[in-house]
């Protein structure tokens, strides 16, 4: 059995992954702001130490793997909120988990998505959030739009993940990134329903190459595999799960 704590477990695809790892035999410990092992809100920075403090208590032996999964869609309002979940809520848990995936040798599988490379690398946004200043980071998307809150905190930590993974790995932590396409869940149906994003993600959708939107399940039977042992030579990598969506509107960067 191996234990894995993972945040954003109660529903979608961290609920599904959560629901594989257990059917294997694994102890999963899920931290959610509404049901979980442990009840912490991400955004703030006594939520994140909660959640760190929280895992530490029922993984004191050590974790073979954590997921910072909690995300908020582009329709999340203010729109600070997506950058402190979605970029300094997953920085943080993963260096306050540093140790305990030491002793294991453990792997951290962040979530990115296939929006991540639609924000460019060197846009205010991104760059305050790698540089740590969360209060500016917030400032300066909070005059910006749901699209670019969303992707450019996704970019940002998939980039945060690819400068630290040797610096991990020399520790023994293989670090890696999944980036999913538009998958059915929850907070995905917010962003259908929304007036202003909903018919350009229903157009984004039609146009998946494998033709159809994924399902959480497509998504977790990846993250499983990087979790395991078969991935054991994985590391610095992000996994586009995507139905082809990146390879058609980037067919030349790879």
């Amino acid at each position: 059995m191996r234990i894995y704590a993972m945040t954003g477990g109660a529903t979608g695809i961290g609920a599904e992954l959560k629901r594989q790892l257990q059917t294997e035999g694994h102890k999963v410990i899920s931290v959610d702001i509404k049901e979980g092992d442990i009840i912490a809100d991400l955004s703030t920075i006594e939520g994140r130490e909660a959640a760190v403090d929280g895992i530490k208590r029922l993984a004191a032996e050590g974790l073979d793997g954590f997921i910072p999964c909690a995300g908020l869609p582009p329709v999340a309002r203010p729109l600070s909120l997506i950058a402190q979940v979605n970029y300094f809520a997953v920085v943080a848990t993963v260096e306050g988990l540093r140790g305990l995936l030491e002793k294991k040798k453990g792997s951290v599988l962040f979530v990115s998505s296939n929006s991540a490379p639609m924000i460019a690398a060197d846009d205010p946004f991104v760059q305050t959030c790698l540089a740590g200043d969360e209060e500016a980071a917030c400032a300066e998307v909070d005059g910006r739009d749901g699209h670019t809150a969303y992707a450019g905190s996704k970019r940002a930590a998939t980039i945060w993940m690819r400068r630290h993974s040797v610096e991990y790995a020399a520790a023994g932590v293989r670090m890696n990134a999944v980036a999913p396409g538009i998958t059915m869940t929850p907070l995905t149906d917010r962003v259908f329903a929304d007036p202003e994003l909903g018919q350009v993600m229903q157009e984004f959708g039609d146009s998946v190459p494998v033709g159809r939107t994924a399902q959480p399940v497509d998504i977790a039977n990846t993250m499983r595999f990087m979790l395991s042992d078969d991935a054991n030579y994985l590391c610095g990598s992000v996994f586009f799960v995507d139905g082809g969506s990146d390879a058609m509107m980037r067919a030349d960067d790879f």
